[in-house]
């Protein structure tokens, strides 16, 4: 009996034993397998045109020219590249633009003319170049004296890249190599953004509260006369001249995404050459995908972006993409809408 009892307590204790053993057997590792995740590239606002853009694609700096807007001059170089463009009321009742050039840079812009008193208000808030072919010495000196890189013609340092062109007739063929002359100067910083930006077309302060139109005429003077028709199925707006389709260099249409028209006053100090007043506030229409609302502009000072309000005093966001600013004199000029975009 003894010899059986310690037989089954040696049997009870192997088994408490094993038992033991058995627990302390690590247990088969799990591996989780986390999906394949590839991370977004990373993005930027372009600052001129609220389009998205990979980082660090813009950290250059910005290209302004002062356009020739004379019959001899058309169709100009590089216009439907540009992020803005300004037309503005010169002497002899014509038109000149500053068009400024970031997110899309054509090899070559112009036919560039001669330096105006206002530009100098309207360029600066973007800093980084100016380029033309020159103009009255106070002129010059108002637009030197700003924190724009001046690119005149003439100067040692534009030789290559300001020059005559074949096509046209001087004085309308001074063309500007748009890449080159960026390229020489890198280490001038990025603009700064100066619209307030939607994330889409329908987004827009336009499209969300304006009034359906389809056509936006303005009037400088009795030589120049442009207007801009709503395209519904590309989203923009296609612009005239004197009652003809205005044709870029490629023979496409000039185009722009947001139309602005800002009525202006003129100082007339410099005459016969008229000065447009910048740093001032006034009535203002800003259209983006075939709407439009009312608005009053607003500029603080020389380096301050141009401000846009609606009737209820809230900053206007245009759509993504390039805008045009009309700027006739509030005396003489006018912007009359007609109809509604389809």
């Amino acid at each position: 009996m003894r010899g059986s009892s310690r037989i089954l307590l040696v049997t009870a204790a192997a088994l408490v034993v094993a038992t033991t053993l058995a627990g302390c057997v690590p247990a088969e590792p799990r591996y989780e397998y986390a999906p394949h995740h590839t991370p977004a590239p990373a993005t930027a606002l372009a600052p001129l045109r609220g389009t998205i853009v990979p980082a660090g694609s813009l950290n250059r700096p910005s290209l302004c020219a002062k356009v020739d807007n004379h019959q001899e001059a058309r169709p100009q170089y590089g216009l439907n590249s540009t992020d803005i463009v300004f037309e503005q009321f010169v002497e002899g009742g014509l038109t000149r633009y500053v068009a400024c050039w970031d997110s899309n840079v054509p090899d070559q812009v112009g036919p560039v003319r001669s330096i105006r008193p206002m530009d100098p208000d309207i360029i600066s808030p973007f800093g980084g170049i100016v380029a033309y072919s020159g103009g009255q010495y106070r002129f010059v000196e108002m637009m030197r004296d700003t924190v724009v890189y001046n690119a005149i013609d003439g100067q040692s340092d534009t030789e290559e890249t300001i020059y005559r062109t074949d096509d046209k007739d001087a004085p309308h063929n001074v063309g500007v190599a748009a890449n080159q002359i960026i390229s020489q100067h890198l280490d001038l910083a990025p603009p700064q953004q100066v619209f307030a930006f939607s994330s889409s077309v329908a987004t827009s302060t336009p499209v969300r509260d304006g009034v359906p139109q389809s056509t936006i005429n303005v009037t400088f003077s009795d030589e120049r006369y442009p207007s801009w028709t709503y395209d519904p199925a590309t989203q923009v707006y296609l612009r005239s001249q004197e009652g003809a389709p205005d044709l870029d260099d490629a023979g496409a249409q000039i185009q722009s995404t947001n139309v602005i028209v800002m009525m202006v006053q003129l100082d007339w100090q410099y005459s016969p050459v008229p000065r447009t007043i910048m740093i001032d506030s006034g009535e203002a229409w800003v259209s983006s995908g075939g709407k439009t609302v009312h608005a009053t502009w607003s500029k603080a000072s020389r380096e301050a972006p141009i401000l846009f309000v609606d009737d209820r005093g809230l900053i206007i966001r245009i759509a993504p993409g390039n805008t045009w600013i009309e700027m006739p004199p509030a005396a003489s000029g006018s912007v009359t809408f007609v109809g509604a975009a389809g």
